[in-house]
């Protein structure tokens, strides 16, 4: 075996380490507003439920590793004591991905995900009308774990209401876990997927990704797409160019001779197909075109 004690590697070998083999994680789906009431949006994976009487969420957002700066979501709770934590299914698993960009102060993570606000009954911040579980929070507590980058921020939630999508229920109110299909997450780029196993979906840009809300309307408001499709579709920094669509589809025509014919459903059906293979450049230029 090899054997390291902590303080000998350097902080991110340790955070890559620990995040790699304490997995799979839950994931908090957290929202939270600014003091002006500026929704936010974050997904954080050190987080569990600790406590049933009373009901006790706690989950971690961290310092950054690499500045040491905080994140909205720590600033935020710190001066309106609430957040609702939604559980993240497969369905919206790309949508929570692209949501972990660090867009700056004031962006709504909401828009740029493609995902609803719902407005809660007892807290402030919104739920997400996707999210299958909703908890409506209080922070009781928060413990800082150090002054470091990388150190942890424990926010302590107790439930205050909870809200559960009767899709996900069997006959006696229990909660069907194969129906609520949730996803883990792991280190690197892997998630786990309740019964399913093991996936992997790219890390958002280092730089911004378009997001959901800069779409054009037709694909924003696809009936074919998925929440998962707008995911990957609004992880990229820049929209094809006409020159590269024009290109891309011409050379395309030798396999589908009436792609410049196509309707708008039909050419979502076939943006989809690559979607399912990764390729998120030709869905683009399919969708534009």
């Amino acid at each position: 075996m090899r054997s390291f004690e902590p303080n000998s590697l350097s902080t991110s070998k340790l955070h890559s380490y620990l995040l790699s083999a304490i997995a799979p994680r839950p994931i908090a789906f957290a929202s939270t507003v600014d003091k002006s009431g500026t929704p936010n949006l974050s997904p954080f994976s050190f987080f569990n439920v600790f406590s049933a009487n009373p009901p006790i969420l706690i989950f971690s957002p961290s310092r950054r590793v690499r500045d040491n700066t905080t994140k909205h979501t720590l600033e935020n709770v710190e001066k309106i004591k609430e957040v609702v934590i939604n559980v993240v299914n497969y369905d919206i698993v790309h949508q929570m991905s692209l949501s972990s960009t660090e867009y700056g102060a004031g962006v709504n993570e909401f828009d740029k995900a493609g995902l609803t606000m719902l407005k809660s009954d007892i807290v402030k911040p919104f739920r997400v009308l996707e999210s299958p579980v909703q908890f409506e929070c209080k922070v009781n507590d928060i413990i800082k774990l150090g002054t470091e980058g990388g150190a942890g921020n424990l926010i302590i939630c107790e439930v205050v209401k909870m809200h559960i999508n009767t899709d996900v229920l069997n006959d006696d109110e229990s909660i069907n876990q194969e129906k609520l299909d949730l996803v883990a997450r792991a280190g690197g780029s892997y998630y786990s997927r309740a019964n399913k196993g093991f996936f992997e979906i790219p890390k958002p840009l280092s730089t911004l990704g378009i997001g959901v809300d800069s779409f054009p309307d037709h694909v924003k408001d696809s009936m074919i797409l998925t929440g998962n499709d707008l995911g990957m579709l609004g992880n990229i920094e820049a929209l094809p160019t006409p020159t590269m669509v024009k290109d891309f589809i011409e050379g395309l025509e030798a396999r589908y001779p009436d792609i410049k014919k196509s309707t708008h459903r039909e050419k979502h059906i076939l943006a989809r197909n690559y979607l399912s293979y990764g390729d998120v450049d030709s869905a683009w230029k399919i969708l534009l075109s």
